[in-house]
């Protein structure tokens, strides 16, 4: 099935905006994907406990046949690329990737919920859907 994901981009170590930059040209190379739109990278404060630098974020629409679940191990397979290590909750991070939302599904998996659990929390999310022109539903 064919549908949009909304996905965040976020980095705060390193080259931010190269970060960001490679990440968007890794979305746009997975198969039977292409990105419809982006929205302003705009700095944002990091969240959860530990004491970090700010974020470069950004969300994409990415126009995408693969299954969630498919979609959610490239991600993490972009982040692996990019240097990410995954060693403490809400910690720095040279890349960031965040399925936020489809425009057609709801997911509810081990290991994946969409819309994600935290977007009614984040702003900065709600500010780049609306930038891409998505009206969130509570």
């Amino acid at each position: 099935m064919v549908d949009v994901a909304y996905i965040a981009l976020g980095s705060n170590l390193g080259d931010r905006h190269g970060y960001l930059a490679a990440a968007r040209q890794a979305l746009a190379s997975l198969p039977s994907s292409r990105i419809l739109a982006c929205t302003t990278i705009e700095e944002t404060e990091p969240l959860g406990p530990t004491t970090q630098g700010t974020y470069l974020s950004q969300m994409v629409a990415l126009e995408t046949e693969l299954a969630p679940l498919n979609l959610l191990s490239e991600l993490h397979r972009i982040e692996r690329d990019a240097g990410r290590e995954r060693r403490e909750r809400w910690g720095a991070r040279t890349l960031d990737l965040d399925i936020v939302l489809f425009a057609r599904q709801r997911v509810s998996q081990a290991g994946l919920t969409v819309p994600h659990p935290e977007l009614p929390n984040r702003d900065f999310w709600q500010r780049e859907l609306a930038e891409l022109g998505v009206e969130v539903r509570a």
